[in-house]
């Protein structure tokens, strides 16, 4: 791939050069090489594209949702129209195996721009109550700061329920994986949205993040990543006492109930895998624990070993070479192996993988997959989100002490639960203390709430949840 460099940023309808001189470097995560270059913004960026934002909100808010809609069909035409270049600039950034970022990371951005087409008639903008004529307006300018994992889908998650509850936005991405945000401006300016409606200041968080969050003329942060930025970002939201909703770090649980025997529950065992592992496991709902009978945990371990072993290979990501890609980038590979190294300290058993890199990938920020089994729920392994290719199995004794150990986590955000028992399944799906559960392997629906509890975070994103968060209400007293 050649090296894209972007020298502007999108604000008020144009590409201008930012205040600073700054430029940041886009690493390819499986070469280890630049792939890009964007401006390192400032807050002086940050002023502009505020203003841009509030002088766009006084129209945009007043155009009807069906005219807004007809913008967001577009954008879901215009990614879909960029399906394979966008997939192509995520596999660099982020080093998902390219098919998987043709339908995750470049086709779930499309599908969900275009929900939002149908979802405005759904929004009751206006209802009578007794004397009182209630209204849903747009809460107004929308500051949204994104992650690098799934970047794109991300952003659109935010942009789109934004642009549909007819709030203007300024958005920075993350400067790890900000290429896919370039595209997102140039099919919004293509498409003919007004001016200033949505705006792209690149740059790094403590310094382009802060001055969304802090500033005055923002009406509402929306933000996506670590629970020790989202606490940073509400702290600095707080001064104005402005909207934040926060999607935050997840250290979820996947439970293989006792009634579970034979191909059921090698069935479960090898789908646990995967859901730990998807996006070499930088997921924030990764099933990062897995929760097994104790009398049933050797028969779980040699199931996944196998499978590991067998299926889950590493390689290349731009061709596809293996169902495992590289990291982030160096800093997240060292992180990871470092949680490693903590879990054979503190005694956990280690089935699979190991902090080392793989000798037939030298270059690239890549991660054995690893599997701990005799995991204790007290380990860091079984508390911290350690965002890589690493499962822990926590033996449990029976269906109060599975509960408990799921719940003994600061994070709420997802977790799963297979039984053979299909509503037992469900009854225990409700007591686990997380915004999602899937049960038996329920597939992921983007139209439904995603969110948190406990650290995980608070509001909703996607759906008519999604489009919720950026409404807010006023009373008319006739």
């Amino acid at each position: 791939m050649t090296v894209k460099d972007h020298d502007k940023l999108y604000i008020g309808g144009q590409w201008v050069p930012s205040t600073g001189s700054g430029t940041i470097d886009v690493i390819n995560a499986s070469t280890e090489e630049v792939m890009g270059r964007i401006p390192d913004g400032t807050p002086d960026d940050v002023d502009r594209a505020v203003a841009a934002a509030r002088e766009a909100f006084e129209t945009w808010q007043q155009t009807e949702p069906a005219e807004r809609a007809k913008y967001l069909q577009a954008l879901a035409e215009g990614l879909g129209a960029r399906n394979e270049e966008i997939a192509e600039i995520i596999t660099g950034e982020v080093g998902m195996p390219i098919f998987l970022s043709k339908m995750i990371q470049a086709g779930l951005p499309a599908a969900v721009a275009g929900s939002y087409v149908g979802l405005v008639d759904e929004v009751v903008w206006e209802e009578q109550i007794g004397n009182s004529l209630v209204v849903r307006e747009p809460v107004g300018v929308v500051g949204a700061i994104t992650p690098w994992n799934y970047p794109l889908h991300q952003i659109v998650a935010k942009v789109a329920p934004a642009l549909a509850a007819g709030c203007t936005v300024v958005l920075k991405p993350s400067e790890v994986a900000p290429l896919n945000a370039f595209v997102l401006a140039e099919i919004l300016d293509g498409i003919g949205l007004p001016a200033g409606v949505f705006n792209l200041v690149t740059g790094v968080g403590p310094v382009v993040g802060e001055a969304i969050a802090v500033h005055p003329d923002v009406d509402m942060v929306s933000f996506t990543g670590s629970t020790r930025a989202g606490k940073r970002v509400s702290e600095l939201a707080a001064q104005t006492v402005k909207r934040v909703a926060l999607e935050l770090g997840g250290k979820s649980a996947n439970v293989l109930l006792d009634d579970l025997d034979g191909d059921e529950l090698v069935k479960a065992a090898k789908a646990a895998v995967g859901s730990c592992y998807l996006n070499s496991g930088q997921t924030c709902t990764a099933f990062t624990r897995l929760l097994v009978p104790r009398d049933k945990q050797g028969e779980v371990v040699d199931v996944i070993r196998e499978e590991v072993e067998s299926a889950w290979t590493i390689g290349d990501p731009a061709v596809g070479a293996g169902r495992l890609g590289p990291l982030i980038s160096d800093v997240q590979r060292q992180r990871v192996r470092d949680y490693i190294r903590a879990g054979i300290d503190e005694g956990a058993t280690l089935v699979t993988g190991g902090p080392d890199q793989p000798d037939e990938l030298p270059t690239g920020y890549y991660v054995k997959p690893t599997v701990f089994a005799d995991v204790e729920p007290s380990m860091k392994i079984a508390q911290e989100e350690i965002f890589g290719p690493v499962l822990s199995i926590l033996p449990y004794d029976d269906e109060d002490d599975a509960l408990r150990i799921a719940n003994d986590s600061i994070y709420g955000l997802s977790g799963g639960v297979w039984g053979a028992d299909v509503e037992r399944a469900k009854r225990v799906a409700r007591r686990i203390r997380t915004g999602q559960v899937e049960v038996n392997g329920g597939s992921f629906n983007p139209l439904a709430p995603f969110g948190g509890y406990k650290q995980s975070g608070n509001g909703r994103e996607l759906g008519k949840y999604g489009l919720e968060e950026f409404l807010t209400v006023k009373s008319l007293q006739l």
